[in-house]
């Protein structure tokens, strides 16, 4: 290996330095204005962002659907009911008729109308209604808003429920549901990604054995989100960025900004050890790590990208601010971290050339030795690694796509409380109704209401509402099921398909069946359909890219079926405890849109990992043409560092699990489990497996394949 680092010095000066090469440079020679320039943009879009605020919008329109046209027809015929709705619930053992509870009630809701200038209308429980249970001991008001949940401040949802609060005791119990009163009583962060960060720079330090060192990539990450987080504030005042975006940004960040600084550093740490100079080591560094970095950053950008062209209005904006954070850790690890090295470079030689000196057997032995067992036995290693993906991957079968609702939120909450309330007076099908707005005469919503009275799965519904001038009105249905019930969306599907098509045709009105129930469904099913075809254009472009860049048939085949199967065992695992409640857990849908985003993710980070692992088992084959020898030393010289790299990604994304927030929990678990799984399993069997029985096929390519792909390479030349 030092021959071939001296070799590679040598031949440097007889060939056109590379775009990477010559951006090495000017970071390592320049460093001070590299360094200013990463603290200018740093601190100047904080200060932006902080003076100017945030205005994050909840963007779940689905244009094209059902759900989405009942809420278009409300906003041209009855503005005010277009709104969003908090349901106030009370419950009395000796009864909400009883005039004392009656007044407190009433003096109640006066002031809940006066807490806001949003409310619009609150509509008091009334026996007559349907709103008071038969038994006259639960019942609830709604508050009808002038803006959407999602536009709901929440210092006016906190000043009602704090109203509320106050009017308990003597037996009255009040409590607030909706989804404006859930987003308002969201908990703060737990503070999961700083114990990310602790427990990646110890791990760091143990690789390294030396803090400056470690605290380098960790520097990296923080600079690249820090900036991103601050565009992204600005940038919420020009697009849509839904409020669940920084954390995503901040879990996905963190991890991929040490991530590729770390494969960077290591790569200038080898060629310390080999004898380069800084410089050079820097230089050869960005020109091999650094390729791989910028390889793995365009995949998970371009299948982030692709997730805007799905048209999910919520997702768009995330999909957007992800790509940019990972764009920005790419570029932070080709320019700050080079100015970096200069600037700290002869510590670290120092402490480098140390440790190696007391290094009681060459670097990688360890791993050269484990390479050697799995190719002795390759079908055994592969088949059990196999194994055990398929197995975790089972679950997935059954996978139920949705989003919690109030039922999942803790026990204190008073979004909790008025979800319990309601499923106690009225049935599980209260705090997820249907709505179902007619545009037609009120004789065709009489006819409606009739039909969907003796519908299988409808508890109750209510008499029609005209509303604006009458030319339209709604029913509200509440099922006999709870929202996230299975049998709750087929009742959507049956009113839809069965029920209501045959009255269109009898009536000439048109029935929509809308509400936040069936617009979850219908984010559900768009998901679904349109996640296959995703997948297929990701996996295409990333197969294609490695094909170029290795010049293989076989190698991006086998990429992207492992890949594959490191994703669907890790969502398995979320299934297992999100959805089917194992570890205690209380069971409920998986956020509908955790799947995709976990497979753009990840899939750019496992193509991280295999680039780096086999471009450098490329490098010795194309020096040697033995295929045994090329794996075995791409796994000497990559097994550590793709190891440390998984073990602190698994540390950043595991500690979101500690947040309060069910869909960060389900996010960093997959996250964490798909990393695991692709850092031990894959790569460090199967993959010297599977390669030990390709052999040279492995680095077969068709002719007229070969010569209608453009020319690239990772490899330093």
């Amino acid at each position: 290996m030092a021959e071939s680092a001296a070799t590679l010095t040598e031949t440097r000066t007889d060939r056109r330095r590379s775009v990477f090469e010559r951006l090495a440079a000017w970071s390592y020679r320049r460093r001070w204005w590299a360094l200013a320039l990463w603290v200018l943009v740093l601190v100047g879009v904080t200060a932006g962002a902080q003076a100017v605020g945030s205005d994050y919008h909840n963007d779940f329109s689905l244009p094209g659907t059902q759900s989405q046209e009942a809420v278009d027809t409300l906003k041209r015929h009855a503005p005010a009911q277009a709104g969003g709705t908090i349901t106030v619930v009370m419950e009395h053992p000796s009864g909400l008729a009883t005039p004392a509870v009656k007044q407190r009630v009433d003096s109640m809701l006066a002031d809940i109308k006066r807490s806001s200038p949003h409310v619009v209308d609150v509509v008091s429980p009334d026996m007559n209604q349907g709103t008071v249970s038969r038994d006259g001991t639960v019942g609830y008001a709604s508050v009808q808003l002038d803006v959407l949940d999602a536009e709901m401040p929440y210092a006016d949802v906190r000043d009602m429920i704090a109203t509320a609060g106050r009017a308990e005791g003597d037996g009255l119990k009040v409590a607030l549901g909706g989804e404006a009163v859930r987003a308002a009583e969201e908990p703060e962060s737990s503070g999961g990604e700083y114990m990310g960060i602790f427990a990646a720079l110890v791990i760091l330090v143990i690789l390294f054995g030396s803090l400056l060192a470690a605290t380098l990539p960790v520097v990296i990450a923080i600079f690249a989100v820090g900036s991103t987080v601050g565009l992204v504030v600005l940038a919420s005042h020009l697009a849509s960025v839904a409020d669940f975006t920084p954390p995503l940004m901040m879990l996905v960040g963190l991890g991929v900004g040490i991530d590729y600084a770390l494969l960077v550093f290591s790569r200038y740490r080898s060629e310390l050890v080999h004898g380069a100079d800084r410089e050079r080591a820097v230089s050869i560094a960005l020109d091999t790590a650094g390729r791989t970095v910028f390889f793995a950053a365009c995949t998970v950008v371009l299948a982030l990208i692709g997730l805007v062209a799905l048209g999910l209005g919520a997702l768009q904006g995330v999909a957007l601010a992800v790509a940019l954070t990972v764009l920005m850790t790419m570029v932070a690890s080709l320019t700050l971290l080079p100015a970096l090295l200069a600037i700290f470079g002869r510590r670290i030689e120092r402490r480098v050339q140390r440790r190696a000196a007391k290094a009681k057997r060459p670097e990688g032995t360890a791993w050269r030795r484990w390479s050697e067992a799995v190719q002795r036995r390759p079908w055994l290693s592969a088949l059990v690694a196999l194994a055990a993906l398929l197995a975790l991957s089972i679950p997935v079968l059954d996978l139920r796509l949705g989003f919690a609702d109030a039922g999942n939120d803790d026990e204190s909450t008073s979004s909790r409380q008025a979800y319990d309330l309601l499923a106690r007076g009225f049935g599980a099908g209260f705090s997820g109704p249907l709505l179902v707005v007619v545009d037609g005469s009120q004789q065709a919503a009489g006819r409606l209401q009739q039909a969907l009275a003796s519908a299988q799965g409808v508890a109750a519904t209510t008499p029609p509402i005209p509303l604006g001038s009458g030319e339209v009105s709604q029913v509200i249905v509440f099922p006999t099921t709870s929202p996230q019930d299975p049998a709750t969306s087929d009742l959507v599907h049956r009113l839809r398909d069965d029920v209501l098509p045959p009255l269109e045709r009898e009536t000439g009105a048109r029935f929509l069946v809308g509400g936040s129930t069936a617009a979850l469904e219908d984010y559900s099913e768009t998901i679904s359909r349109r996640l296959l075809l995703f997948v297929l254009i990701v996996i295409g472009l990333s197969a294609l890219l490695l094909m170029v860049v290795f010049r293989s048939l076989l190698i991006p085949i086998k990429a992207a079926i492992l890949n594959l199967l490191s994703i669907s065992a890790a969502l398995g695992v979320v299934v297992l405890v999100f959805q089917k409640g194992a570890l205690g857990i209380q069971p409920g849908p998986i956020e509908a849109f955790i799947p995709i985003m976990i497979f753009a993710i990840v899939f750019g980070l496992s193509m991280d990992y295999e680039v780096f692992l086999v471009s450098r088992m490329h490098e010795e084959w194309q020096r040697s043409h033995d295929a045994p020898r090329a794996i075995r030393e791409g796994m000497a010289t990559t097994g550590r560092v793709v190891t440390a790299a998984g073990a602190i990604m698994i540390v950043v994304f595991g500690a979101f699990v500690l947040s309060p927030d069910r869909m960060l929990q389900q996010f960093g678990l997959g996250l964490a489990v798909a990393i695991f799984l692709d850092a031990v399993v894959i790569r460090c069997l199967i993959v010297p497996a599977v390669m030990q029985l390709l052999g040279a096929r492995a680095w077969w390519l068709p002719r007229w394949i070969d010569r209608w792909l453009p020319r690239a390479r990772l490899e330093h030349a």
